[in-house]
C-alpha cells in the first residue's frame, strides 16, 4: 500500500510540473485544460478497475482475477496472495474437520456436537443408533425435540461438566446408556453417549453374589454364635483353661455378623431396589439421640458436643440418616484418642443443609482421602481392626447421602484431625418454627 501511495504522489507531482511548463510556454488556459483532462482520465481509470474489483468479488476466483495495470496491478497482486492464503487455510481447516469427523465416527461411543441452544450440529453413527437420531434429517434441530426422556432433558438443562447420568435406552430396553455433557469451544457442547450395559450386568452380578453369599453365611454364623454362647453360659461345659479361646471365638463371630449385616445393607443401597421411606425429619431430635449413643460408645473418654439449628429439618429417611450420621460420629469416637474433642454441627449455608463432624483425632493423609469410601479400604489396617470397624461404614454413608441427592465432603490434616460433612440440597430443606419443636 505504501508503494501505491508513493506512485500516486509522483504521478500527481509529474502532472503538476508538466502543466506548469505548459502554462509558461502556451498559457494558463491550455495548462488548466490539460490538468483537468488528465485528472478526469486518471479518475476514470480508477473507477474502471474499481468496478472490475467489485465484479470479481461477487464471484471470487483466482483463475478469473483481472490483470490490471499501474497501481491496480499491485492491489490485485496483494488480493491474489491473500486469497491464495485464505483458500489454503480453508483447505487445511476442512481437512482437519474431516479428520475429526472420521476419528469421531470410528469411536464406539456416541458423540453429538451441540450449539449453545442445544441444536444438533453433527453426530456420529453410534449416536444415531443409541439415541434414535438421523443426522441428515435432524441437523440443526433441538435435541430435546428428538430425545423425549424427562431425566435426559433435566440433565441437559443443568450446567455442563457435571456428573454423568445413566439411563435405560428408550430404543432397546436391555441397554443402559451413560450420558455426559462436556464444554467444547466458546459456546458449544459435546454430548458423549456410552453403552455401559455389560458393566451394569457385571456390577449387578457382583452385588447379587455378595448379597447371596452374605445371606447364606448369616444362618451358620447365627448357629455357631448361639452354640458358643450356650456353652459359655453352661456351668462346667467349658474348662477354665479354654474359656479365653471361647471368648475370642464369640468376639470374632460377632464381628462376622456385623460384617455380613453391613454387606447386606450396602448391597441393598447399591441396587436401589427399594426407595427410602421419606418423611419430614426432625434432624435436631435425631442428632440428640446420636449424641447420647456416641457418649455411651465413648464411655466418657471424649468431649462430644452438638451445635444444631432446631428450625432446620429435612425431607429424608429417618432410618437411613440415623445410620449415616451415626456412622460418621462413631468413626470419630473410634479414631480420636482419649481426651479428644468431637464436635457435631447442623446448619444451613449457601442454601444447603450441612451436618459436620469435626474431631481432634490422628487425621488422614491426603493421598488416602479419595479412597476413603471404597469398601474395605483402611488407612491404618492394624488400628482399624482394633477399633472393631467392618471397613464398610463410609461406603454405606456415601450411598445413603447420594440417595438423598447430597454429597460427602472430607477434609483432614494429618496429626490434627478431620472433618466429615454431609451436604444436602435446597430442595430437601424444611424450615420449622422452634416453638413446634419444643
Amino acid at each position: 500500500m505504501q508503494d501505491i501511495r508513493w506512485r500516486a504522489f509522483w504521478l500527481i507531482l509529474s502532472l503538476t510540473l508538466i502543466c506548469l511548463i505548459i502554462w509558461e510556454v502556451q498559457g494558463a488556459e491550455l495548462a488548466l485544460l490539460t490538468f483537468a483532462v488528465s485528472i478526469t482520465l486518471y479518475l476514470f481509470h480508477h473507477l474502471y478497475w474499481l468496478d472490475k474489483l467489485i465484479g470479481w468479488y461477487k464471484k471470487p476466483d483466482l483463475i478469473s482475477m483481472p490483470i490490471a495495470t499501474g497501481a491496480w496491478e499491485d492491489i490485485f497482486a496483494t488480493i491474489y496472495h491473500e486469497q491464495r492464503r485464505h483458500n489454503l487455510s480453508k483447505v487445511q481447516l476442512s481437512a482437519a474437520l474431516e479428520r475429526f469427523r472420521h476419528a469421531a465416527s470410528a469411536l464406539p461411543d456416541g458423540v453429538i456436537l451441540l450449539d449453545d441452544n442445544n441444536k444438533i450440529e453433527w453426530c456420529n453413527k453410534p449416536a444415531e443408533q443409541q439415541l434414535g437420531l438421523l443426522l441428515k434429517q435432524d441437523i440443526n434441530k433441538p435435541i430435546v425435540y428428538l430425545v423425549r426422556n424427562a431425566e435426559f432433558i433435566k440433565y441437559l438443562e443443568h450446567h455442563v461438566d457435571i456428573e454423568p447420568i445413566k439411563l435405560k435406552s428408550w430404543i432397546r430396553l436391555d441397554i443402559t446408556l451413560e450420558i455426559q455433557l462436556v464444554a467444547f469451544g466458546s459456546s458449544q457442547k459435546l454430548l458423549i453417549c456410552r453403552d455401559v450395559s455389560n458393566q451394569e450386568k457385571l456390577e449387578h452380578m457382583r452385588r447379587d453374589f455378595i448379597a447371596n453369599v452374605s445371606h447364606e453365611l448369616r444362618t451358620p454364623l447365627t448357629v455357631v454364635g448361639g452354640f458358643l454362647e450356650t456353652l459359655s453360659d453352661m456351668e462346667g461345659a467349658v474348662p477354665e483353661n479354654l474359656r479365653n479361646y471361647f471368648e475370642m471365638m464369640q468376639e470374632q463371630t460377632s464381628r462376622m455378623r456385623l460384617l455380613i449385616e453391613d454387606l447386606l445393607a450396602l448391597s441393598q443401597l447399591e441396587s436401589g431396589a427399594t426407595s427410602p421411606e421419606e418423611t419430614d425429619l426432625d434432624v435436631y431430635a435425631l442428632l440428640n439421640n446420636i449424641l447420647n449413643e456416641s457418649k455411651s460408645l465413648s464411655k466418657g473418654c471424649h468431649n462430644i458436643t452438638l451445635d444444631a439449628d432446631q428450625s432446620l429439618a429435612l425431607i429424608a429417611s429417618n432410618q437411613e440418616l440415623h445410620s449415616a450420621f451415626g456412622n460418621l460420629v462413631s468413626n470419630a469416637v473410634r479414631y480420636t484418642p482419649n481426651g479428644g474433642t468431637i464436635a457435631m454441627k447442623w446448619e444451613e449455608q449457601n442454601q444447603e443443609a450441612i451436618f459436620s463432624v469435626t474431631d481432634t483425632g490422628l487425621g488422614i493423609e491426603q493421598h488416602h482421602l479419595d479412597r476413603l469410601t471404597e469398601r474395605f479400604y483402611r488407612v491404618d489396617r492394624s488400628r482399624s481392626r482394633g477399633t472393631g470397624g467392618t471397613g464398610l461404614g463410609l461406603s454405606i454413608v456415601k450411598h445413603i447421602i447420594n440417595r438423598h441427592q447430597g454429597r460427602l465432603e472430607v477434609t483432614s490434616e494429618f496429626g490434627k484431625g478431620s472433618t466429615f460433612k454431609a451436604v444436602f440440597p435446597k430442595s430437601r430443606i424444611i424450615h420449622k418454627q422452634i416453638t413446634m419443636l419444643q
